[in-house]
């Protein structure tokens, strides 16, 4: 029984890093170093925040990216435009692991994570607008590439059950949230069936986390706020407004991972909402009053 979110009637939203990034993405804590992970898919930049200091630290990956996950022997993966890379933290330089869809040359990763089992899931879009033409890949720790889910459009957040029995997957122009039967032993899913409809007036799903009650964050593109809703039932349990237009991800931080961080976009907006909402393209926290839980890292030490 997942039980209901924190109900707190006000909550501040604080602007984290003015960073006006056009397509801020990827939010991921890594609780070993303490800091906030994140990307700027079209400045092509990889981010490392440590909210001790107030530092974030910018690395340039060569290309568009979707997003990052660590590893295990403490470096990160990252889904880059034309493939999935293992990549440097100290020296920024980067290994092409694979690239499952090297003949399809207008698509791109986007969003992905690691599962409980250590296996890291990434999926792709068109860069040109192209409908279904994206899929979600399973990588293993054996660096095999498997694609999991086909006829994606954009494909976005992914995050499984605190059981670890099922998986949550969106493809944001279908307004909804899918829910899978997941074996965490070899990395199948089955059963797909609707957990989630994110009304139209609401805005478009996008990045996604859940928290330790079980309930899914969801970052709402268009919408001005991320959602929590219960995926047993379907319903809506709260919304947090963010003070920018296209919300895209979020993550739980902090070292009692109690702090909801969320990344921004300008892209889309017009000069009068970039008026209205200066500080669009940045990363806000607020502090909902629930908890994460911890993020998965890829099992690279096999």
């Amino acid at each position: 029984m997942i039980s209901a979110c924190s109900t707190n009637k006000s909550l501040e939203v604080e602007l984290v890093i003015d960073s006006k990034s056009e397509l801020g993405e990827g939010a991921i804590w890594n609780y070993k170093t303490s800091e906030l992970m994140w990307v700027n898919i079209k400045g092509k930049i990889l981010n490392f925040h440590k909210p001790k200091t107030g530092n974030n630290k910018e690395m340039f990956t060569g290309q568009l990216i979707g997003t990052v996950v660590p590893t295990e022997s403490g470096n990160v993966l990252v889904a880059l435009q034309n493939g999935i890379y293992s990549f440097d933290i100290k020296t920024g330089s980067k290994k092409l692991l694979v690239d499952p869809e090297e003949n399809l040359l207008n698509n791109r990763f986007n969003d992905g994570k690691c599962d409980p089992a250590g296996r890291f899931w990434a999926g792709t879009m068109s860069t040109v607008g192209t409908k279904k033409n994206g899929a979600l890949y399973r990588l293993n720790m054996d660096k095999s590439i498997h694609k999991m889910v086909e006829n994606v459009s954009i494909s976005n957040g992914i995050v499984w059950s605190i059981d670890r029995t099922k998986m949550y997957y969106i493809d944001t122009p279908t307004h909804q949230v899918m829910r899978y039967d997941y074996d965490d032993e070899t990395g199948d899913i089955t059963n797909p069936q609707v957990a989630v409809e994110i009304p139209a007036d609401m805005g478009w799903p996008d990045g996604m986390t859940i928290d330790e009650k079980g309930n899914l964050w969801i970052a709402l593109w268009g919408g001005f706020a991320v959602g929590c809703w219960n995926p047993e039932t379907g319903k809506l349990v709260r919304t947090i407004k963010v003070p920018a237009k296209n919300v895209t991800s979020c993550a739980f931080g902090d070292d009692d991972l109690g702090t909801l961080y969320v990344t921004t976009a300008r892209e889309d907006n017009s000069k009068e909402e970039l008026e209205k909402y200066p500080n669009s393209g940045g990363v806000f926290k607020t502090r909902p009053g629930v908890k994460g839980v911890g993020a998965f890292f890829f099992n690279d030490n096999n």
